[in-house]
């Protein structure tokens, strides 16, 4: 089952931290089972307030949990607004009690309070004042706090020469960005209609009416020109409700130019989101339209029900836009893109049928299609399922694919695969045992025996690993490449 001393583990970990908090919207009651919120009489109560006793407290509020965000007063400024329909209209309200207000309907979250782990790691956008032999690297991190809410966070690290490793410091205060409307695409939003099932005279004289790429203002304009006729039909609002929540898939987050990258979360910004963003796999691509080296990424929205798959695309890191992938290779947890396309097609691994590694091709429609199956569970240490640990890393061997197996008592390890450069379909090699397993010091964690990689790579002849612990924390690997080639049968 295993293959000893193959990947060698470092010293390095990266520990989950509970002083890196965001600030939330808080509204009273709206966290109990059954939902009453208490907000009209906590403004009523705050309002109340002696002058001088409102101003102390906003003082001392500020004193202790300024230093803790960005721009703290514009944040209760803008909590103010989501709850000012409370306030008695009639009573003028002074600046002090906008933003003591805004201060009660604000609380921290730990974004990482509870576990830190499946990361994945790119060449980071900086590579100055580095030494021979080193990469800057970016890692993105599924960070998991209270009630099991996921987000993506950053870190930065520096790897080289030879098996050194250095993770920078990840001080507070950090930010959650600004949403902003994206460019959406017509054939995404009838992909997600198609799987859901919407096919109705309101759903398809929406998308008649939109160009190919259209923006929130031009969607609305589409939705006002439904006729009166099919307004009025039984189904009518709930599409219009249905088309407007997909559409809300679609949407760009951007983070102050001052920020570093690990000060960078990536929070649930939609509906189809509200219970996790989970396992970004990152990867550095370059299409023939983007012009240069692109950041994209893969991830699993989680509503609390349902998963599906999003991609992220970035130029620089801070400004990310959020796309839904539809279609069939689209479907369950773990796709992966390759960093270029292969034959003019844009591919990807994935896991649709929850259990095998497959191969999908985006067709001309913007849908990911029927998978071919790459890897099935097989051997003992994989008989539950198998998948990918991120995007395939090219060498002149063929595709590096990390792999991952679930076997008996629901432990992960990782494995290998080698595919074909310019027909990835076919599968030139496997390592027969297993890379990476928890070993004794990793088996106990927030989900016990599991290390899990959301995608590394090479660097001076060598394949760098960052992998969860047990989903409780990140350790590092390495192994080198011609070892790991010459291993693979």
């Amino acid at each position: 089952m295993t293959t000893p001393d193959l990947a060698t583990r470092l010293k390095t970990t990266l520990d989950p931290d509970p002083r890196r908090v965001v600030i939330k919207l808080f509204v009273p009651g709206e966290d109990a089972a059954v939902v009453r919120t208490r907000a009209l009489g906590l403004v009523e109560r705050i309002t109340d307030m002696d002058d001088d006793e409102a101003r102390e407290l906003l003082r001392e509020t500020l004193e202790r949990f300024d230093g803790r965000h960005f721009d703290l007063e514009a944040t209760f400024e803008h909590h103010f607004e989501l709850v000012r329909h409370r306030v008695n209209t009639s009573r003028d309200l002074t600046a002090t009690d906008r933003q003591l207000i805004g201060a009660f309907f604000s609380h921290e979250y730990a974004v990482e309070a509870a576990a830190l782990c499946n990361p994945s790691m790119v060449p980071h956008p900086d590579q100055s004042n580095l030494a021979d032999g080193q990469l800057r690297v970016a890692m993105s991190l599924r960070q998991i706090g209270e009630g099991h809410i996921s987000s993506i966070g950053f870190a930065t690290a520096v790897v080289g020469p030879g098996d050194a490793l250095t993770v920078e410091e990840r001080p507070g205060p950090l930010s959650i960005g600004a949403r902003s409307s994206a460019i959406h695409h017509r054939d995404v939003l009838a992909g997600g209609l198609a799987e859901e099932g919407c096919d109705n005279e309101v759903s398809a004289t929406v998308l008649n009416s939109l160009p190919e790429r259209f923006d929130d203002e031009e969607f609305e304009r589409a939705l006002h020109r439904v006729p009166a006729e099919l307004i009025t039909r039984p189904n009518a609002q709930s599409t219009l409700e249905q088309l407007r929540r997909m559409t809300a898939d679609s949407y760009a987050i951007t983070f102050p130019p001052e920020t570093r990258l690990d000060q960078r979360v990536l929070w649930p910004n939609a509906a189809s989101e509200s219970n996790g963003v989970e396992d970004a796999r990152f990867v550095v691509s370059s299409y023939p339209d983007d012009g240069g080296s692109v950041y994209r990424a893969t991830y699993t929205a989680y509503d609390g029900r349902q998963i599906g798959s999003r991609m992220l695309t970035s130029e620089d890191l801070r400004t990310f836009t959020v796309t839904p992938m539809r279609g069939p290779g689209a479907h369950n947890k773990g796709m992966a893109l390759f960093p270029r396309t292969i034959g003019g097609e844009h591919r990807a691994l994935c896991r649709s049928d929850g259990e095998t590694l497959g191969l999908t091709v985006l067709d001309e429609n913007n849908t990911w299609r029927e998978p071919v199956s790459l890897l099935r569970p097989t051997r003992a240490w994989s008989l539950i399922q198998v998948g990918n640990c991120g995007s395939p890393l090219e060498t002149e061997a063929g595709w590096l694919v990390l792999t991952h197996g679930v076997g008996p008592m629901r432990q992960y390890a990782i494995g290998a695969l080698l595919l074909d450069l310019e027909h990835p379909e076919r599968v030139i090699g496997e390592l027969p045992g297993v890379l990476l397993s928890p070993n004794e010091d990793e088996r106990d964690g927030y989900v016990p025996n599991v290390v899990y990689s959301c995608g590394g790579l090479i660097h001076d002849g060598a394949v760098w690993i960052p992998y969860g612990e047990s989903d409780e924390r990140v350790g590092f690997a390495t192994v080198r490449l011609d070892m790991l080639l010459a291993a693979m049968s």
